[in-house]
């Protein structure tokens, strides 16, 4: 690792940042704030969570539907208020919640049980920016719940690192993202693993799948198009959201 760029993190910590010229990781050193940057498990200045939730779970929904199983049974890792799993039951996939460090809020009644049930993939949603070691993450999630199979998103970027005052996916006063990641990262990740990679609109794949997307697949995962897609997905889905609250009721009525 060769030495990036420093800057001040929660307006108090000066950070080195380092970057790995064989692979592209852009990382922080040692990360001692962390207690603090995460007083609030979701940042105060997070006002893209709603929309962003939204937006993932229209693409993950027509990703599933078109190119894994629909049926099968999927798990949120770092999974935050639940939004997305409630969102994706809605829609009528098996989604289930998990995250260590903060209330499942949305989703409650639907926490993942890693013994009880396999998982055809984990998905986690703007997290690896927050790993310092993201390669542990990864094994640990597969681990946990059997399978070879991650689905997540990380805004990427290309060429030489962003200058420190030019991009704003640092965002140095939360101090909560440590690691940055370009394509190359992601496939070297992807090589330690001996999984292959795919991304698409800025969705990207780890898997042990042998998937064969075809070039309708891009155009599918267009913003635009998946939106249009979502009420015919829905459609073809059983939507879960009554059967969840029957099911919810059912377990308070026994208490």
């Amino acid at each position: 690792m060769t030495f990036a760029f420093s800057a001040e993190l929660l307006g108090q910590h000066q950070v080195s940042f380092n970057h790995c010229p064989t692979c592209g990781l852009l990382q922080c050193e040692e990360p001692y704030w962390l207690e603090a940057a995460y007083s609030d498990a979701i940042a105060v200045a997070d006002t893209g969570l709603v929309m962003r939730n939204i937006g993932i779970a229209k693409r993950l929904a027509t990703l599933l539907y078109f190119g894994f199983n629909p049926r099968a049974n999927y798990v949120d890792v770092a999974g935050g208020y639940g939004m997305l799993t409630r969102l994706m039951r809605d829609d009528g996939f098996d989604f289930h919640w998990d995250d260590k460090f903060c209330a499942n809020l949305l989703a409650r009644g639907f926490e993942a049980d890693p013994g009880q049930q396999p998982f055809a993939a984990c998905t986690a949603f703007e997290v690896l920016e927050h790993l310092h070691d993201p390669l542990a993450f990864i094994r640990e999630q597969f681990t946990r719940y059997g399978c070879r199979t991650l689905i997540f998103t990380t805004e990427l970027y290309a060429g030489n690192t962003p200058p420190a005052k030019d991009w704003w996916y640092y965002a140095f006063n939360t101090g909560q993202h440590i690691s940055f990641y370009s394509q190359k990262t992601l496939e070297r990740i992807a090589e330690q693993l001996k999984l292959d990679f795919y991304t698409f609109h800025g969705i990207h794949i780890l898997t042990d799948q042998k998937i064969k997307f075809s070039p309708l697949f891009h155009i599918l995962l267009i913003p635009k198009v998946t939106s249009a897609l979502t009420w015919l997905i829905r459609k073809k889905m059983d939507p879960l959201t009554f059967s969840d609250h029957e099911a919810l009721m059912k377990s308070l009525n026994r208490k």
